[in-house]
C-alpha cells in the first residue's frame, strides 16, 4: 500500500446524493435538543461554506510559484461547494418537510456573511487587501475546527449506539472526512498570502470564540420552532448529558482543539488521519450511491 501524504493528499470534490424521506426530525433518537445541538451545523454550514469559496476566488489570483497550492485550492472550492448543497438538502428535505422552518434564521446568517464579512472593510481605514488577509485567517481557523470535529464524527460510535440516523451520519461523517482530507489547505494558503501570527491569533478569536453562542442561539430558535416541542429550551444539564453520552463534542475537547492551532508551531497535517478519512469515503452510503450516476455521465 502506498504511503498517505497527511499534508498533500488529492483533493477533489465527490458526487454524493441523499434521502432524506425517512430521517426523523430528531435524529438520535430520545434526544431532541441534543439533535438540534449538531443541527445547527445545517443552520451555519451553506452560507458558511459558499462564503468560503467567494473569498478564495479572491484568495486564488495570490498564490503565486506554487502550483500545487492552486490545484489544492481549487480542489477544496469544489468540495465546499457540494458541502453547501448537501446541507442545504437537509434545510430543505429534513427540516422544513417536517414542519420546522429555519429560513427566517437561515436568512440572518446569509446576512453575516455577506455583510459583516464581505467584501468591504468593516472600518474605512482598513485596506481591502488587509481585510481579505483576515477573513482567510478567520476561514483557516475555522477550518481547524471542522477538522477536528470531523475526526471527533468519524470516531463517534456512541452516536451509532445511541441509534442515530445512518443517512444523518453518513453526511456528518462523509463531511468530516473530506474536511480531514483538505485540513492542510486553508492553512497553506494562510501562510502564504499572509503567514503573520499576530492576524492569525485574532482571526482564531473572531472566528471561533463566537461558536458556543451559535450552537445556544441555533438550537434555541430550533427548539422553539420544532412542532414537536413545547416550552423546550437548551439547557446546560442537556449539553452536559450529551457529553457524557459521547453524542456531543465537550468542551475540553474544543479547548484542547485551541490550544493545538493556537502554537506557532501548528500545521494541521500533524492532526487528524487521512487514512481514516479515506477508508470512509471509500464506503460512505451517499458516494457509493451517486457513482453509477457519475460512471454514466462520464461514459
Amino acid at each position: 500500500m502506498d504511503e498517505i501524504d497527511e499534508r498533500h493528499p488529492v483533493i477533489a470534490p465527490r458526487r454524493v446524493r441523499f434521502d432524506w424521506s425517512a430521517t426523523p426530525l430528531h435524529w438520535i433518537p430520545g434526544e431532541p435538543v441534543a439533535t438540534h445541538f449538531i443541527n445547527v451545523l445545517h443552520l451555519l454550514l451553506p452560507a458558511g461554506e459558499r462564503w468560503f469559496v467567494h473569498v478564495y476566488k479572491q484568495a486564488l489570483p495570490l498564490v503565486e510559484n506554487d502550483e500545487q497550492l492552486r490545484r489544492e485550492v481549487k480542489g477544496f472550492m469544489g468540495q465546499e461547494a457540494v458541502h453547501a448543497y448537501s446541507h442545504q438538502g437537509v434545510l430543505d428535505r429534513q427540516m422544513l418537510a417536517q414542519g420546522l422552518d429555519p429560513r427566517p434564521l437561515t436568512n440572518k446568517i446569509e446576512w453575516v456573511f455577506q455583510n459583516l464579512l464581505g467584501d468591504r472593510p468593516p472600518l474605512p481605514l482598513v485596506p481591502k487587501r488587509q481585510w481579505l488577509n483576515f477573513r482567510i485567517g478567520i476561514i483557516a481557523a475555522i477550518e481547524h475546527y471542522t477538522a477536528v470535529l470531523g475526526q471527533w464524527i468519524l470516531d463517534a460510535r456512541e452516536l451509532d449506539e445511541a441509534g442515530a440516523d445512518p443517512t444523518m451520519m453518513d453526511l456528518l461523517r462523509w463531511h468530516g472526512a473530506e474536511e480531514v482530507e483538505h485540513r492542510s489547505v486553508a492553512f497553506d494558503v494562510y501562510q502564504h498570502v499572509s503567514g503573520a501570527y499576530w492576524r492569525r491569533f485574532l482571526a482564531f478569536f473572531t472566528g471561533v470564540l463566537a461558536m458556543p453562542l451559535m450552537v445556544y442561539f441555533g438550537s434555541a430558535y430550533l427548539c422553539l420552532k420544532d412542532p414537536t416541542l413545547k416550552g423546550v429550551r437548551p439547557r446546560i444539564r442537556d449539553y452536559r448529558r450529551a457529553v457524557r453520552r459521547g453524542i456531543f463534542p465537550s468542551n475540553r475537547f474544543m479547548i484542547g482543539a485551541a490550544r493545538a492551532y493556537l502554537r506557532r508551531d501548528h500545521h494541521p497535517s500533524q492532526e487528524c488521519s487521512t487514512q481514516k478519512a479515506l477508508d470512509y469515503l471509500a464506503t460512505s452510503p451517499a458516494a457509493m450511491a451517486a457513482r453509477p450516476q457519475a460512471d454514466e455521465t462520464a461514459s
